[in-house]
């Protein structure tokens, strides 16, 4: 549980650094007003709330998210987020039921894309 809650923690501060340091991913978040939230089935979770160019998180949940990526537990959530082929294991987490993602499917697809700028950058 501790790791998943360090994971969350980790990936606000990834979302906040990528925002600073990269004029396309700031470009990508400029007009974004979104909340959405990384959960367990038993309630331990982070939300994040990106508004006016900005990217914030709290721990625990919020009541109104566009979309909800719920995990069987904190152990699953962990490995799938922290997976080295995330495409993969997310796709094989939903057809094993150990993820659940509801809500709105558009705004979980503009999510994925900023996390492509999480990734290093490729060296030449």
């Amino acid at each position: 549980m501790i790791k998943f809650k360090f994971l969350l923690w980790a990936l606000s501060r990834l979302l906040k650094r990528a925002l600073n340091k990269d004029p396309a991913c700031a470009d990508y978040v400029s007009a974004k007003d979104l909340t959405f939230q990384i959960r367990t089935l038993d309630g331990i979770g982070r939300y994040f709330i990106i508004r006016n160019g900005k990217i914030n998180s709290n721990s625990g949940l919020t009541n109104s998210p566009k979309f909800t990526m719920t995990f069987r537990d904190a152990a699953k959530g962990f490995a799938i987020l922290s997976a080295k082929d995330s495409k993969d294991a997310f796709l094989t987490a939903l057809h094993r039921q150990d993820l659940d993602i509801s809500g709105d499917f558009l705004e979980v697809m503009w999510f994925q894309g900023l996390t492509e700028y999480l990734k290093p950058a490729k060296q030449p």
